[in-house]
């Protein structure tokens, strides 16, 4: 079975189950599991910050940022294609009782002014804007990279606004390699960022949230107040070192997958895809004149598994478990049917 359905699909390698099953661990709610301290010492380092701090998933690093930067009643600035506005389940406003200000912009990217115009001047019957949310790659644009330069000026307003930010980062190690800036300099503009280790780095499971020693500090307590407390975690922090060590520069193999599919889907007649979003490891393609249902049936009979994206969109994402050979074979069975 060829699996495209996302980058969360991939199993860890027996290199990586090694490293997991030989872990030194200690109770992590104390504070005493020495591979989950360096995991967090590592991943802070790499993005600029003070500090990190391991949690369960990806959900819960940026609802974590929510909680730290506002408080009842306030409002969040987010994109209409964001993550923590499409698949988290509403949690910004049962966790931190706020409002999202959802604005339109241009394959999930943002110009500094809609930045400006969303911020509320103030009136008391207004919910004040406190944080602003950005996302990098935006996925359901279909991987693409947020540019820096448009991070740091919607940073500009939103400073000179008073009003904090925080990247969701889930797949920053994409952006990182497919723009050229290191993790660093993408989360500079940031307060808080969240990055994922299960995604395209093979971990099984785990994100960390960064931002200053004081944030992560308030953050350990909203993450047991959250229940994501855990214990002898370590076995888990260690696939996530020994991804950031052995899988990350690999990356760059996915972004190449992506882009060679993307080109033969391109190619075929039944279907469109926009090359200039594939940016990544994420393929957005649409399908002309079937469901898409029947697309996806044809390709599981074959051993071919992606996800729908929407009424004629179909994602396709390339990981650590698929190779070049894969996507070859997937062309030409997606040929046979439909070129």
């Amino acid at each position: 079975m060829i699996d495209l359905r996302s980058d969360t699909v991939t199993r860890p390698t027996m290199a990586m189950r090694e490293a997991m099953a030989s872990a030194e661990v200690g109770d992590d709610v104390f504070g005493e599991d020495p591979t989950v301290n360096r995991l967090q010492e590592t991943v802070a380092v790499m993005l600029g910050k003070e500090a990190g701090l391991f949690v369960p998933s990806g959900v819960m690093g940026n609802q974590l940022a929510l909680k730290l930067h506002t408080q009842p009643g306030d409002e969040v600035i987010v994109e209409r294609q964001c993550h923590i506005f499409n698949y988290e389940s509403g949690a910004p406003g049962l966790l931190s009782g706020v409002q999202l200000a959802v604005l339109d912009g241009n394959n999930g990217i943002l110009e500094p002014e809609q930045i400006s115009r969303a911020v509320r001047p103030g009136y008391y019957w207004e919910a004040p804007s406190r944080l602003v949310c950005l996302e990098n790659t935006i996925n359901k644009a279909g991987g693409v990279i947020y540019p820096l330069v448009q991070q740091r000026a919607i940073a500009d307003v939103a400073r000179e606004a008073g009003l904090a930010l925080h990247l969701d980062g889930a797949r920053l190690w994409n952006a990182a390699i497919g723009s050229g800036h290191s993790e660093k300099e993408l989360a500079a503009p940031f307060d808080t960022v969240n990055v994922c280790l299960s995604k395209g780095l093979g971990a099984p499971v785990g994100s960390v949230l960064v931002g200053s020693r004081e944030h992560i500090k308030k953050a350990h307590r909203y993450r047991k107040l959250f229940g994501g407390g855990m214990r002898q975690v370590g076995i888990l922090a260690a696939a996530g070192l020994y991804a950031l060590a052995h899988h990350h520069d690999r990356l760059a193999d996915d972004h190449t997958n992506a882009y060679f599919l993307a080109e033969g889907i391109a190619s075929i007649p039944s279907f469109s895809v926009d090359l200039a979003t594939v940016q990544s490891n994420i393929v957005m393609f649409d399908v002309h004149e079937q469901p898409v249902t029947t697309v996806l049936e044809r390709l599981q009979g074959e051993g071919i598994l992606m996800v729908p994206f929407g009424p004629t969109t179909i994602r396709a994402t390339t990981h650590l478990d698929v190779s070049t050979e894969d996507i070859e074979h997937v062309l030409s069975v997606m040929n046979k049917h439909w070129g």
